[in-house]
């Protein structure tokens, strides 16, 4: 996917042009590289110009004589986090724009994957990358291929060739075209290089979404479906919510062969679990509306999580459903990783109680319910998500020469996974954010939505 790289590089090669960045140092911090299971301990670590210039034992570095201080001692310090599956808004709203862009930074997010792009993401991305706008590394695609807009496979094929042209990152798949129109996707996406990702419409189906190589499929989109026997003729059966009315008719030994079929595809997933786990969890929406969290959204758009999961709620008719359905789903997930296909951590944010950042770290531990151990865990969104992007050398790990994308975090995050969720400070592309900065704009935000 060198596709993503490529853009990536241009991009972050701008900021040193436009924006002399401050040299920082962390001294005595225990550093967590992610591309190994490892904890190493008192270093010192020197960024400059936004990038990891040195990291070495105390004594070893030469500190720098212009340097700012970041007084680390005893704390630990990781690569910033990927949501996966995020949604930026439009650029109508200037100040919800920059409120949404600064919940993903105060959480620990550095880089997100927009999923429904617009054109002006593209000037966008390209201002974060010059820190004109303060916000995470933002890879886009652009508006999608779904139902209701592609009217033809040729139009399929113009509207991949046209985001191509236009540089968007990759074609998001929606629900509702056809196996033709996807197929013409397909063969224009092939052609120029251009990754679809998203969901998997029922008309394709999970076997030819893993045969086309596809880059990502998001919400394990077309498991529930191929979960069950090719053999059942299910024209008399309603599919349900994701799956959930075909769960009597789901075989379990093919959760290990879809996640072997998808290892073998080199396809990517993203599970979003906690989405799932907000909509149908008995836990009633008025409570999931109280959260602290959600004092960072607007009024209006919380009410619309209570009533959107209230009425989905009231249209399941299986008592046990929802818990059934999210124990396949977790299975599914700790198959896929034990069967070494790709996981990558995503959210879907801002989505029905899902708010900006914050719901990366309920996803963290949706994920770890699933079976997966702190580190795991962790890689989905740091290592596994540069892997897929093709961006090893650009972000991921605490490595020389990479990106200053960083989380300063108070313990172990290997042994205490929830201290991710508070971190210290946040460091994005050699901008410091220290704690008392995320809480002041934290609390502004809020402010707004009273």
């Amino acid at each position: 996917m060198l596709r993503y790289v490529v853009i990536l590089t241009l991009l972050v090669s701008s900021i040193a042009a436009s924006q002399e960045l401050q040299t920082y140092v962390f001294q005595g911090v225990h550093v967590i590289p992610m591309d190994t299971d490892q904890v190493i301990e008192n270093q010192t670590i020197v960024v400059s110009g936004g990038r990891i210039e040195a990291i070495g034992s105390i004594g070893e570095i030469l500190v720098p004589t212009n340097a700012i201080l970041i007084e680390a001692e005893g704390q630990y310090i990781m690569p910033g986090l990927t949501e996966m599956h995020a949604h930026v808004p439009s650029t109508d709203d200037p100040q919800y724009l920059e409120d949404v862009l600064f919940l993903y930074l105060a959480n620990g997010v550095t880089t997100v994957r927009g999923m429904l792009g617009r054109p002006a993401h593209l000037t966008l991305r390209a201002q974060i990358a010059r820190h004109e706008i303060l916000g995470p590394r933002l890879i886009t695609s652009g508006p999608s291929l779904r139902g209701g807009r592609v009217d033809s496979p040729e139009h399929a094929r113009q509207i991949v060739l046209e985001q191509s042209e236009a540089g968007y990152d990759f074609v998001k798949i929606h629900p509702g075209i056809t196996l033709a129109q996807y197929n013409a996707a397909v063969q224009a996406a092939n052609e120029t290089g251009m990754p679809l990702a998203g969901h998997v419409p029922e008309d394709v189906g999970l076997a030819r979404a893993l045969s086309a190589g596809q880059a990502s499929i998001d919400h394990m989109d077309g498991y529930p479906h191929y979960l069950v026997p090719p053999e059942i003729d299910l024209t008399a059966h309603q599919y349900g919510y994701y799956g959930m009315g075909l769960l009597d008719l789901f075989d379990e030994n093919r959760i290990f062969q879809a996640a072997k079929e998808t290892r073998d595809a080199n396809v990517w997933v993203v599970p979003t679990q906690i989405l799932f786990e907000q909509r149908i969890s008995p836990i009633p929406a008025h409570e999931l509306a109280t959260r602290e969290d959600m004092a960072y959204m607007p009024p209006t758009m919380v009410q619309q999580w209570v009533q959107a999961k209230e009425r989905l709620v009231s249209t399941i008719n299986m008592p046990d459903g929802p818990s059934r359905l999210l124990e396949v789903r977790q299975r599914l997930i700790k198959a896929l990783h034990d069967e070494g296909a790709g996981l990558l951590l995503g959210s879907d944010a801002p989505q029905v109680f899902n708010v900006p950042g914050f719901s990366i770290h309920h996803e963290i531990r949706a994920i770890m319910d699933a079976g997966l151990t702190s580190f795991e865990v962790l890689r989905t969104g740091t290592v596994a998500s540069a892997e897929f992007l093709d961006a090893q050398e650009e972000f991921g790990k605490v490595s020389v020469g990479l990106a200053a994308d960083l989380i300063l975090v108070e313990a172990d995050p290997l042994e205490n996974i929830t201290t991710v969720s508070r971190p210290l400070g946040v460091m994005v592309r050699g901008l410091w954010l220290d704690r008392a900065k995320l809480d002041e704009t934290l609390a502004a935000i809020a402010e707004r939505q009273r």
